[in-house]
């Protein structure tokens, strides 16, 4: 007898069949779901991780309410410069399983990777380097701190929550802002401000990824309790004795002002900015990208 796949599972394989995107299809034909012992009961389900390339590990991390087909563009890139990509979903984001029971705070986050970790080391056993994108950037840091011998090197592409404190959203409030996430025209208009050109860059293809995973079960919720930990902030403070690099886009819409100064007063040399860029370089820029990561930043 056949047994049924998990609805995410089948979001993921529908998503390898019909994306707009061919970028898209390709990664999700890539991914595999992981077992993970001690993350949780054995029926909180398999996790997604897009598995491609040969070569050093390196461990690509999404931004807040994505997924990793948000690495459609770096991913045949970066694998075809000799590396071997591991690219999960963020616990409590994009297309994994939700379990009522779980921890879907930054410890929770924390957790899954430090074990997803384990596991890549089992199958690639070479020093890991990490990528991490917006809110990814600032769980990179956090993940470099706590396995400071696994973790080789780190490249942020315009990294947020290494500054600031976490602001919990009280109840309530919470709930009002997942269900505003969900509306169409919000999603429309976050997916466009985050592309430096967002007129030629933004139609049909991308405004599918950026809410496909919307459909997987669990979504709200998760998201909500997410909020009600007040996330990612203030992880930057001290940086990771490991070697870092930084992109930033020259016109990122997504991340304020005050914001931005704040990290590059914190990061310093380290970071480098790409013109005709948005808060995505590995969507926007992905060439470059590439190269800064074969470019590595000296230790500190």
């Amino acid at each position: 007898m056949k047994t049924l796949a998990a609805p995410e599972q089948e979001l993921v394989r529908e998503a390898a069949r019909s994306l707009l995107d061919p970028q898209g299809r390709a990664l999700a034909a890539q991914v595999e779901w992981w077992q993970l012992p001690g993350l949780g009961p054995s029926d909180w389900g398999s996790w997604p991780v897009a598995v491609l390339g040969e070569g050093p590990p390196v461990l690509l991390l999404h931004g807040f309410d994505s997924s990793f087909l948000e690495f459609r563009r770096l991913a045949p890139l970066l694998a075809a410069s000799g590396a071997q990509l591991f690219i999960p979903d963020l616990f409590g984001f994009g297309f994994c399983p939700r379990p009522a029971a779980a921890d879907y705070g930054p410890s929770g986050v924390l957790r899954h990777l430090e074990l997803l970790v384990r596991a890549i080391g089992q199958r690639n056993p070479a020093p890991l380097g990490l990528i991490g994108a917006s809110m990814g950037g600032a769980v990179a840091v956090e993940l470099a701190r706590r396995l400071p011998l696994q973790v080789e090197r780190l490249l942020l592409l315009a990294p947020a929550g290494l500054t600031g404190r976490p602001m919990p959203l009280p109840p309530l409030l919470d709930g009002l802002g997942v269900r505003f996430l969900a509306l169409s025209g919000v999603r429309r208009g976050l997916c466009r401000a985050a592309f430096a050109d967002p007129d030629s860059a933004v139609g049909p293809a991308e405004l599918e990824i950026a809410s496909l995973h919307l459909q997987s079960p669990g979504w709200a919720e998760a998201l909500r309790r997410f909020a009600r930990s007040g996330g990612f902030a203030g992880c930057g403070a001290p940086l990771p004795p490991q070697p870092i690099s930084v992109l930033w886009g020259a016109d990122d819409r997504i991340l304020r002002p005050p914001l931005k100064r704040a990290a590059l007063a914190l990061l310093g040399e380290r970071v480098s900015e790409l013109e005709n860029c948005g808060h995505l370089p590995h969507l926007d820029q992905a060439a470059s990208v590439v190269t800064s990561w074969l470019t590595p930043s000296p230790r500190p």
